[in-house]
């Protein structure tokens, strides 16, 4: 499962890469790429990481900038 979690972890950073870097206003398709990766183990992710990728997933659909609170 550590290998499994592992996957997941480093497709979450490169999401979280993605979206903080605003790459989804420039290149939506690989970000959407990215996300799509690591939904596809939706029932082992956890609520935090799903929280995200929805959040990042309407960010990305409605083209808005990505902010990080400091």
């Amino acid at each position: 499962m550590s290998n499994l979690r592992d996957k997941i972890n480093d497709r979450m950073d490169a999401v979280q890469h993605y979206m903080e870097s605003n790459t989804h206003l420039k290149d939506p398709h690989t970000v959407i790429e990215a996300i799509e990766s690591v939904s596809k183990f939706w029932s082992v992710l956890s609520d935090e990481d799903r929280d995200y990728l929805q959040v990042a997933n309407d960010a990305v659909a409605d083209g808005k900038e990505w902010r990080v609170q400091k």
